[in-house]
């Protein structure tokens, strides 16, 4: 086969077979003090949902079936002004577990038409700057708090979840500079048997803030896992302040458990993903070892 050949074959499979190949994975997080049970974490993010992208909707509905104590959103949900009907067909089946949600960038800004080659020497942080906010982030917010679903951007709120009193702390999203760490800083309560804190992109300034502060498990988004990777090397750019080596799955960040989601969307305008399948991710947190 031809160099040519080869291109418009991988360009196929990235764009029609990886992009709709979902796949949930699993990990168990020692964050729970010992004799605890355990509780299970759903993240679902970087949706960038259309209103035509009926095999995602359905897989994602599907993911109730794992039955788990807290749905996490962390953001970029949205690609079309007509995608809050979709995604709230989605997620519907997991509307009666308790939820937190953040919001990413392309919440409020619509996608454009951009060259994809330009990450590789800088991130998208400042495309949308210029923009006033086009797409509905206000509705898509008031329907999944209407469900029951926490709005944790720039909050913090304190909820039952099973068995355990969980403290969260949210910020909104540090790509655009929304994010307002200092509405939120201080300890968290050590009384609580878990602090969870919660963010779109993964900004190493902000997890420290949250390390300090006692969280002991943060969830983020936003950096597709690199999207598009090379097999065994692995993703090319993080489009934040993340090193490549945490750009997806879970880490350690100081004192913190840190767990990036890669997503399970792309811009409607770069639909393609290559050693990167999309996902959503069950988190099965465990009680930690005791010390010797």
């Amino acid at each position: 086969m031809s160099i040519l050949g080869l291109g418009v074959a991988g360009l196929g499979y990235a764009s029609v077979v990886e992009r709709n190949w979902f796949r949930l994975r699993r990990f168990d997080v020692p964050v729970l003090a010992p004799g605890q049970r355990p509780i299970r974490i759903l993240q679902i993010s970087d949706l960038h949902l259309t209103p035509g992208r009926s095999r995602l909707i359905n897989w994602v509905r599907s993911l109730a079936s794992l039955e788990p104590d807290l749905v996490v959103n962390t953001g970029d949900t949205l690609a079309h002004p007509d995608s809050i009907g979709p995604y709230m067909r989605a997620v519907e089946p997991l509307l009666d577990r308790p939820g937190l949600f953040v919001y990413g960038s392309n919440d409020l800004y619509a996608p454009r038409p951009k060259n994809p080659a330009r990450y590789l020497w800088r991130t998208s942080k400042n495309d949308s700057r210029q923009h006033i906010p086009n797409l509905p982030w206000e509705e898509l917010g008031a329907a999944m708090t209407t469900a029951g679903w926490v709005d944790m951007n720039n909050a913090t709120a304190r909820l039952k979840v099973a068995d355990l009193d969980v403290h969260v702390g949210g910020i909104h999203d540090s790509h655009i500079d929304r994010d307002r760490y200092d509405e939120i800083a201080g300890q968290a309560p050590a009384d609580a048997d878990l602090r969870l804190g919660v963010m779109h992109s993964p900004e190493p300034r902000n997890m420290s803030r949250f390390a300090a502060d006692g969280y002991q498990l943060l969830l983020a988004g936003h950096t597709h896992g690199g999207q598009l990777c090379i097999p065994f090397y692995g993703a090319l750019v993080t489009n934040c302040g993340i090193d490549r080596a945490r750009v997806k799955g879970l880490s350690r960040h100081e004192s913190s458990w840190l767990h990036v989601s890669a997503g399970l969307g792309t811009s409607p305008y770069a639909p393609v993903r290559f050693a990167c399948p999309p996902e959503a991710t069950l988190l099965t947190l465990v009680p930690r070892r005791p010390a010797r």
